[in-house]
C-alpha cells in the first residue's frame, strides 16, 4: 500500500470522494425512510474534521415539523449504526435549511412563489424581486426597474436554473 506524504494533491481528493460516496448513501437512506410524499431530502453534508458532523437537510412542499426530523434523526441513527458507514464517532443532524441557505431544488423554488428572492447569475449579475413562476427549466422573477424620471416599472425576467450561481429568499418582516 502507497503511503501519502502530507500535502500530497491525491489524499484529500481521495478523503472527500470517500465522503461525498457516504454522503450519497445517507441521502438514499433518508429518502428511503420520509413517509410523506411531501417531504424532501435537500442535502446531507459530512464535515471533514473529526468527529464528522452528518447534516441531513430536509424540507416539504408544506413545511417540515420537528417531529419528522426527530423521526428521521433516529431511524437514520439505527441505519449508520448497524451499517457500519462512519467508523469513526460522529454527530447526526437532521433538520432544515436555514433561511440564509441558497435554494438547491427546483422544488424548493416552486414552494417560494410568491416570496422575494435574490438570483446571483453566474455571470455575476444580481437579480433581485418576486418569485412568480418555477418550472423545469426556469424561474420568473417580478423585478423593479427606474423608468425615466422617478417612475417606477414592474418587468418579468426568466432565468434558466442553468444561470442560477445561488438563489435566496428574501426575508421580509413587513
Amino acid at each position: 500500500m502507497k503511503k501519502f506524504k502530507r500535502g500530497d494533491p491525491k489524499v484529500p481528493s481521495l478523503f472527500i470522494q470517500v465522503l461525498m460516496d457516504i454522503a450519497q448513501k445517507i441521502q438514499e437512506l433518508a429518502k428511503a425512510h420520509l413517509t410523506d410524499a411531501s417531504h424532501f431530502v435537500v442535502d446531507v453534508v459530512i464535515s471533514k474534521h473529526k468527529p464528522h458532523k452528518v447534516s441531513v437537510f430536509l424540507d416539504g412542499d408544506s413545511g417540515i415539523t420537528i417531529d419528522h426530523c426527530s423521526n428521521l434523526s433516529r431511524a437514520l441513527s439505527e441505519d449508520l449504526d448497524k451499517l457500519d458507514l462512519i467508523k469513526d464517532n460522529y454527530m447526526l443532524e437532521v433538520g432544515t435549511p436555514g433561511l440564509d441557505q441558497p435554494l438547491k431544488l427546483k422544488r424548493q423554488f416552486v414552494k417560494n412563489i410568491g416570496r422575494g428572492l435574490k438570483v446571483v447569475r453566474k455571470d455575476k449579475s444580481i437579480w433581485q424581486g418576486k418569485l412568480t413562476a418555477a418550472n423545469n427549466e426556469t424561474v420568473t422573477l417580478e423585478v423593479e426597474e427606474k423608468a425615466k424620471g422617478k417612475k417606477v416599472e414592474i418587468k418579468s425576467v426568466e432565468i434558466p436554473y442553468s444561470e442560477i450561481e445561488k438563489a435566496i429568499v428574501i426575508v421580509s418582516f413587513k
